[in-house]
């Protein structure tokens, strides 16, 4: 990719200048990364030691966790670096592989919401088949389809991205190197690229919101057929973490990159970018798991040095 610039390296602009703003977010964005590392390490080292966990819905659970915790730690330590440091410089190399990473990570996640949504779907639609359809293999081919749809669509974006020219500016108005900030500085005709970042992005965006849509659409007139209050209560509690992540994750999403280019505005943009890369990776292990009575129980077994069950045999 060199070959094809005369730009070394990247300056990363970062979220703010102001010199005695540095230490203090400095602490508060290692707070919320020790909270996140912690959180979705600890969910899945939870999720693995206790068989009553072995489900499809903490196997996906697992898999969003350890997704999770890959964008993050992918984004915030350079983040916590320019602040504590002041070093705003990042190879071209480790930008592309910073936003190799990062869209890839988040691409997984988009698909492994709309895996739980339809995991969901069967959970509340059709429960007694639930265990004869979301088998084991089933729940593989999901999450393996997963990871596949965003590592490659991490590589068409980054082979787009990178095969353009930087000659100019090497100023990246954001805080870590993501596509549309960097490809913004390419001295290159920049409008068959954008094109494919665009249709790329809402092909994925729309494709999962769809199937989320439709399973809540079929899952919500099934909760409207239920006479019991229980059952209601029941199946609503079931789906609010997913719904709550759902929001948050694509409002951002749709807010940054599905915009003309003309409109986009780098300085809101890393606001709503702050979001996803460090606040979403954060409330997930919350909003999914630390209210949840199971998931306390497994807590409860760890520390009392409870023998740990290791496997996924759901």
């Amino acid at each position: 990719m060199e070959n094809n610039s005369e730009v070394s390296n990247f300056i990363l602009v970062g979220l703010n200048n102001t010199p005695e703003l540095q230490i203090p977010l400095f602490l508060l964005f290692t707070l919320v990364y020790l909270i996140s590392v912690l959180g979705n390490l600890g969910m899945t080292v939870l999720i693995l030691a206790d068989s009553r966990l072995h489900t499809p819905m903490y196997f996906f659970l697992l898999n969003l966790s350890l997704v999770d915790f890959g964008y993050s730690s992918a984004i915030t330590p350079k983040v916590m670096a320019g602040f504590l440091l002041g070093d705003k410089l990042i190879s071209y190399n480790a930008c592309a592989a910073q936003m190799f990473f990062f869209a890839a990570f988040a691409t997984v996640e988009n698909y492994l919401l709309a895996s739980m949504a339809y995991d969901r779907y069967e959970a509340v639609c059709k429960p007694l088949h639930y265990t004869t359809t979301m088998t084991t293999s089933v729940c593989a081919r999901l999450v393996i389809g997963s990871y596949v749809c965003g590592f490659l669509n991490a590589s068409v974006q980054i082979g787009d991205t990178f095969s353009l020219s930087f000659c100019m500016s090497n100023v990246v108005h954001h805080f870590f190197c993501d596509v549309p900030a960097v490809m913004i500085l390419s001295c290159s005709d920049k409008h068959i690229s954008e094109l494919v970042l665009v249709y790329i992005s809402s092909f994925n965006v729309f494709f999962a919101l769809f199937i989320i849509f439709i399973s809540y659409v079929f899952i919500f007139t099934t909760i409207l057929k239920m006479h019991s209050v229980k059952g209601h209560h029941k199946a609503l509690s079931t789906c609010a973490s997913h719904l709550s992540a759902v929001s948050i994750f694509y409002g951002t999403v749709i807010f940054m990159y599905l915009q003309p280019g003309s409109s986009h505005s780098m300085d809101t943009g890393k606001i709503a970018s702050v979001f996803y890369t460090m606040i979403i990776p954060m409330l997930n292990p919350i909003v999914y798991s630390l209210r949840n009575k199971e998931v306390k129980n497994a807590f409860k077994k760890v520390l009392g040095k409870a023998k740990p069950t290791v496997g996924l045999d759901f």
